[in-house]
């Protein structure tokens, strides 16, 4: 699997995953447990979707509308 999107946080990171998945595309949503590993720090840079290699030109071309707000 191919890293595809670095969310904010890990509602975004479900977004986004929910947004392929409605388009046939499998992913995987990480980086649940190291939300609650940074305490009272703030959170950045833990949750991510990851993508079949097979389909990341699809997925990339969504995420583009997604963050381009498109969709």
């Amino acid at each position: 699997m191919q890293l595809m999107f670095r969310a904010n946080n890990i509602l975004e990171a479900h977004i986004v995953a929910g947004l392929l998945k409605s388009h046939d595309i499998d992913c995987h949503v990480g980086g649940h447990y190291l939300q609650g590993a940074v305490g009272d720090l703030p959170a950045t840079d833990f949750a991510h979707v990851f993508v079949e290699q097979s389909k990341v030109n699809l997925a990339q071309s969504i995420i583009n509308d997604y963050e381009n707000n498109i969709l």
